[in-house]
């Protein structure tokens, strides 16, 4: 049967600010087809609590920005990426504050309202009260709708890149709604995918976040960089039927306090910088000492401040605590560390072009060297607004000048059936992401590694026979997605012969003398200790 064929000069998958963002600034210069999985707003951006860091007060400086992202990054930060992310804030935000996101001021001198958080010297976080994501997400939505040149497709998930000759046209996109697996041709394909965190078992990212613009760029010959690197929030709500709900280090920018199951504060023995600390050092702590003590969780104590403060500094958080039973004005919340954020991607320069010829990166999906080993706390929208803005001026640019097409030839089943074995997908799904916390989580040791790759080697060839043999669905699309970054991170993560940032392994308790990125093509085996 033939497939429908849709054509555009840009095809954007994904629909969070970086997806966003591109689709807007590039449809000033063509069209765009903007295809997502679910629904527009269903995104790590919309759950993003503490806000975007950038220079917006004379009390603050570039190189002041510049300095906590590279001390933070452990080493790995590429200096002029850095710099370049860091000197565009302001304009970033003058965007973003004329697609109509409005950020907090202070009533009396309407200056914006900045908030302190981890790693930062200063206080330099724009935010919506507790909901900035949500508000930036909801702010482009409604600009998106409005432009004739961008067309949206929910509920419409890609399966494949497809390159020919180190060249991507386009991608296969499979309707959820219909099981219709269609194409889409364009000039530039951008990913824009976000992150991975589902591969863990405790996260604070969307259902989602399958690691599908990673598993995708990597089948097709991009380059993936740092994959080993993820950031564990050391803060989320303990609760057997809230899942996945962040507790914002803006917190703890406002004084909250790290508590033991002893009512005891922990983290001014594992930094100066207290609950200010780096979140690696942070989550490493909390690990530390629910190991120490065999306790389910920790407490976040902020109950000491002023109760009207809270409710309206935090109502999101106030409002969901409640709803859990717990009144955060006069008692401590219950939470516990989970996958959060990948500092490692699709290798891409700051204009979010891969190595492989029309196709683009950005957001959480790409690797650019901004946030080295570990990202320093609301520096992500930052990177994912400059990277889309960067990527929208470069992308425009190719189309112009290219002259290749490739009509994509329709999808073929060939002999795939219907598959009677779903629960045996679920159980696979379940088994990875318990393997990657068991193995590859905030501590890690050879040991761990080397029974990580064995038994997710195993699952990796009984999925890939499940994607050959049966009709695509989208577990199994997010599935295959799922075991193919669980293996590329426990290949880099033994690539490491150290101890960095937010990569931690026992028997390398100690950086190395030199700090270099790690980075893996298809067909290219490393050899780890």
């Amino acid at each position: 049967m033939m497939n429908k064929l849709y054509k555009s000069d840009f095809l954007v998958i994904g629909s969070g600010l970086a997806g966003l963002l591109f689709s807007i600034k590039a449809s000033e210069h063509g069209s765009v087809n903007l295809v997502t999985k679910s629904t527009l707003a269903e995104s790590s951006t919309y759950r993003a609590q503490g806000g975007i860091a950038a220079v917006v007060s004379n009390e603050d400086s570039f190189e002041a920005h510049i300095d906590d992202t590279i001390r933070v990054g452990a080493g790995l930060c590429h200096p002029d990426v850095v710099r370049s992310f860091v000197t565009s804030g302001p304009r970033v935000i003058d965007e973003l504050t004329r697609l109509g996101v409005e950020f907090c001021r202070n009533t009396s001198e309407h200056a914006y309202d900045l908030g302190l958080e981890g790693g930062h010297s200063k206080r330099r976080v724009l935010h919506v009260k507790d909901h900035t994501g949500q508000d930036i997400e909801l702010a482009l939505i409604t600009r998106a709708k409005e432009i004739e040149n961008i067309n949206l497709y929910e509920n419409h998930m890609a399966v494949n890149l497809f390159a020919r000759n180190n060249r991507v046209y386009g991608a296969y996109v499979l309707d959820v709604n219909t099981g219709e697996v269609e194409r889409y041709t364009a000039k530039a394909t951008v990913l824009a995918t976000g992150g991975a965190g589902r591969v863990f078992l405790y996260t604070s990212n969307p259902d989602v976040a399958t690691g599908d613009g990673i598993a995708m760029a990597y089948r097709v010959g991009a380059t993936v960089m740092n994959l080993e690197f993820v950031q564990f929030h050391p803060t989320l709500l303990y609760h057997p039927k809230i899942r996945s709900f962040l507790i914002s280090e803006a917190l703890r920018g406002e004084g909250a306090q790290l508590l033991g199951p002893d009512g005891t504060r922990f983290m001014p023995k594992y930094h100066p910088d207290a609950e200010l600390a780096p979140r690696d050092i942070v989550a490493r702590a909390i690990d530390h000492e629910l190991k120490r003590t065999g306790a389910e969780h920790v407490w976040l104590d902020i109950s000491f401040k002023d109760a009207s403060f809270v409710k309206e500094r935090f109502p999101a958080i106030y409002k969901t605590c409640l709803k859990a039973g717990v009144d955060i004005t006069c008692e401590p919340i219950p939470v516990v560390p989970g996958a959060h954020y990948m500092m490692g991607g699709v290798r891409v320069d700051i204009n979010g072009q891969t190595d492989v010829k029309g196709l683009f990166a950005i957001g959480e999906t790409a690797c650019t060297g901004f946030h080295g080993g570990n990202r320093m706390a609301s520096n992500s929208l930052l990177e994912a607004s400059v990277l889309a803005l960067n990527a929208a001026e470069t992308a425009s640019k190719f189309i112009n000048g290219d002259t290749n097409s490739y009509e994509i030839p329709p999808w073929d089943p060939m002999d795939a059936s219907d598959s009677d074995e779903l629960v045996v997908l679920s159980h696979m799904w379940d088994e990875i992401r318990r393997i990657m916390v068991n193995y590859v989580g905030i501590v890690r040791s050879n040991k761990r590694l080397i029974r990580a790759r064995n038994r997710i080697g195993f699952l990796a060839r009984e999925i890939n026979q499940f994607y050959w043999d049966f009709k695509i669905t989208p577990d199994l699309v997010e599935l295959r997605n799922i075991v193919a970054v669980a293996e590329l991170i426990v290949k880099m993560a033994r690539m490491r012969s150290e101890s960095r940032g937010a990569h931690f392994n026992k028997d390398y308790p100690n950086p190395s003398d030199q700090a270099v990125d790690t980075v893996l093509r298809k067909g290219y085996e490393p050899v780890p200790n």
